[in-house]
């Protein structure tokens, strides 16, 4: 597509590779979990999607410049062994650019010849206002350690959650870039998988993240990921949403412009 490029910048025999889907989404949920795949299976950075209708901004970590959305997969994998690529970004692509890098996205997993693409969203709970203190005591009197659910572009994506007992959604809404990958899916008889779990919309849900790198795990990885640091992270992100909204109470309320960019 002319307006969104992908540069290789390694090239890596990907046939048969499964791509995630790190756009932010719900709660964060894609961002999370294709941070925390990239950490857990040691991948390294191979290309970049660009446009020159992204963020004119250079995202920096331990001293290197990285470009807003990255394609990252594992090193050295070995024969018989599952190659994993995953896309991520920290910005909230715009409503006219959604098509444009789903369909990029598809047409060169397509070209590289591989097979599935996964892409977790946060399905959002919406229990009213009230704290956080409040949200969690809901949770976990309903049972916080809820499955992700699942939704297959085609008859072959669905029966592969089927076969890993991963409950089917049944009826919704699924926006943005993962709505728009499951119908190209579908239009191009091409594997998706969009694996959802329930999150907060208003901060980082890293326990949501932790039901879908779960179940990914279920399909993709079998390694038994150990997730317990995301919900050690969750507690933390929860203790400074409590500790901002005690504060909120004693200060005056000042509408800040939406972030770009996500840290």
């Amino acid at each position: 597509m002319e307006e969104i490029k992908i540069y290789e910048l390694k090239r890596r025999d990907l046939r048969n590779a499964a791509v995630i889907d790190g756009f932010p989404s719900v709660g964060l949920v894609s961002t999370i979990t294709a941070n925390y795949l990239i950490g857990t299976l040691k991948m390294e950075q191979i290309g970049i999607l660009d446009s020159i209708h992204f963020p004119t901004v250079s995202v920096v970590r331990n001293s290197e410049p990285l470009n807003p959305v990255r394609i990252y997969a594992k090193s050295n994998v070995k024969e018989g062994e599952q190659q994993v690529v995953v896309f991520i970004s920290e910005f909230q692509p715009p409503p006219n650019l959604i098509k444009l890098i789903a369909g990029t996205i598809l047409d060169w997993m397509i070209e590289q010849g591989c097979k599935l693409l996964i892409s977790p969203e946060g399905l959002v709970i919406d229990r009213g206002e009230g704290n956080i203190e409040d949200m969690k005591k809901e949770e976990t009197e309903e049972n916080e350690e809820l499955d992700a659910y699942g939704i297959g572009s085609t008859e072959n994506a669905r029966k592969l959650l089927s076969e890993h007992n991963i409950q089917q959604f049944q009826e919704g809404v699924i926006s943005g870039v993962a709505g728009v990958l499951l119908n190209e899916g579908k239009r191009r008889d091409f594997d998706v998988i969009s694996l959802l779990a329930e999150a907060r919309p208003n901060y980082p849900d890293a326990r949501a993240a932790a039901r879908v790198i779960e179940a990914v795990d279920k399909i993709l990885l079998h390694m038994n990921i150990d997730v317990k640091p995301l919900y050690r992270e969750a507690e933390g992100i929860e203790a400074r949403i409590m500790s901002m909204q005690k504060q909120a109470k004693t200060t005056a309320k000042k509408k800040a412009p939406i972030p770009q960019m996500y840290g």
